[in-house]
């Protein structure tokens, strides 16, 4: 793989003074391969999908159709039905969570490490007297299958977990969590908005009956996202949005719904979003998974072994078990102080605060970190100029 080749795809790293980018994990950069995609649509056939019967509908049904099927083999989907798309993988468990049936006595299992988007809508539903919710508590290193087990029985309805954390990079063993889980009759949503784009994720494999994930983070545009849900599934699953697209027939008093895509895609879709999405697996396919978790683990081992015991890591201290995430805290700096210095200073951009994981940082008492998280398009030149900064930063704090 080339890196310095992958960088030239990128505008933004072809600039006199290019910023080193370790925001990843929040939002990674757009190739041109996928800008070009978009504008494609808006120049050549910016139409209705599905509605009208003229030419530029039908290419823009096409070109959304097409992009569906490169996100159904991107993840390994059985079909293309499976594959729903939404703004973003938050809107994805949102979906599962107003859709799928459950009783006052329904547990949903979730992990102490989750993004609030899975977990505030649980909350919500143990608030409303919907479900009750049990939290695994993942404090160790390494997930905990057995301990998981001991809170799993027949009152859990729904096991949904980060797949791969956002605060340290830390991934479930998936296959095992699930195999688990149906054991004991219940279903599973992952959220892998921070495992799809990094690493490769087949759902027929793991047996997964849900999955959400955005686009934002895998180099596509901005407000997409997708949901798998397994066709096995659609017969327990009610609707969400009603309206345009989603039925088939009305009448004054009732109407008929459409089947799987269709019935949870309400309204005109972001269907620049959509071809945009499917340039972006397309242009990580090409590169290969495999090369993207390689280059993450090359950079963070680099960072790891640099500033080990100079910073307060968050996570395993083994780079291995923390993908491209690098969180820490300069003690007694503040994590925005940080960022805005390394910002300001060497054109360097991480993301500082609680990282959409307040529970955790509440429960540890801390204000805030500091996360750099790399992408396949990061170098160790640009590693070591983080570390650099760093470590002058340390410097001035003594």
């Amino acid at each position: 793989m080339n890196v310095d080749k992958i960088r030239k795809d990128f505008p933004i790293l072809q600039k006199k003074d290019p910023v080193t980018y370790f925001d990843n994990a929040c939002n990674t950069l757009r190739p041109t391969q996928v800008m070009n995609a978009m504008n494609e649509y808006y120049e050549e056939f910016p139409a209705c999908v599905g509605r009208s019967h003229h030419k530029l509908s039908r290419l823009a049904t096409e070109a959304t159709n097409n992009a569906r099927k490169t996100i159904q083999k991107f993840i390994g989907a059985k079909k293309t039905e499976e594959i729903i798309f939404t703004r973003n993988a938050t809107e994805g468990i949102n979906l599962i969570a107003n859709t799928l049936s459950f009783n006052p006595q329904s547990i949903v299992l979730s992990h102490s490490k989750e993004h609030n988007s899975n977990h505030v809508p649980w909350l919500r539903l143990q608030e409303d007297g919907v479900i009750k919710h049990e939290t695994y508590d993942w404090s160790s290193d390494v997930f905990n299958l057995g301990k998981f087990e001991e809170l799993m029985s027949s009152k859990v309805s729904l096991v949904t977990m980060g797949h791969t954390t956002n605060l340290d990079g830390t991934t479930i063993p998936a296959k095992e969590v699930v195999r688990i889980a149906h054991d004991y009759g219940a279903k599973v949503l992952f959220d892998s908005a921070q495992s799809v784009p990094h690493h490769e994720v087949n759902v027929k494999k793991l047996g997964v009956d849900f999955l959400a994930f955005s686009a934002h983070k895998m180099m596509g545009p901005s407000g997409i996202g997708a949901l798998y849900i397994n066709e096995k599934n659609f017969t327990e699953l009610d609707t969400f949005l009603l309206g345009g697209d989603t039925v088939s027939e009305t009448t004054q008093d009732s109407y008929s719904l459409e089947k799987p895509p269709k019935r949870y895609e309400a309204g005109l879709q972001d269907y620049a979003g959509m071809i945009g999405f499917g340039a972006a697996a397309d242009y990580l396919k090409r590169i290969g998974l495999k090369n993207v978790e390689k280059q993450e683990q090359l950079l963070n081992k680099h960072i790891t072994e640099a500033l080990i015991g100079k910073v307060e890591m968050i996570g395993p201290r083994d780079s291995l078990l923390r993908g491209g995430i690098f969180n820490f805290n300069i003690g007694g700096v503040d994590s925005h102080t940080v960022a805005g210095l390394l910002d300001s200073a060497a054109n360097i951009a991480v993301r500082s605060g609680v990282h959409c994981q307040h529970t955790w940082f509440n429960k540890k008492g801390l204000d805030g970190s500091v996360r750099a998280s790399t992408y396949v398009y990061n170098t160790i030149d640009e590693a070591e100029r983080f570390v650099k900064e760093i470590n002058k930063l340390i410097k001035l704090k003594k």
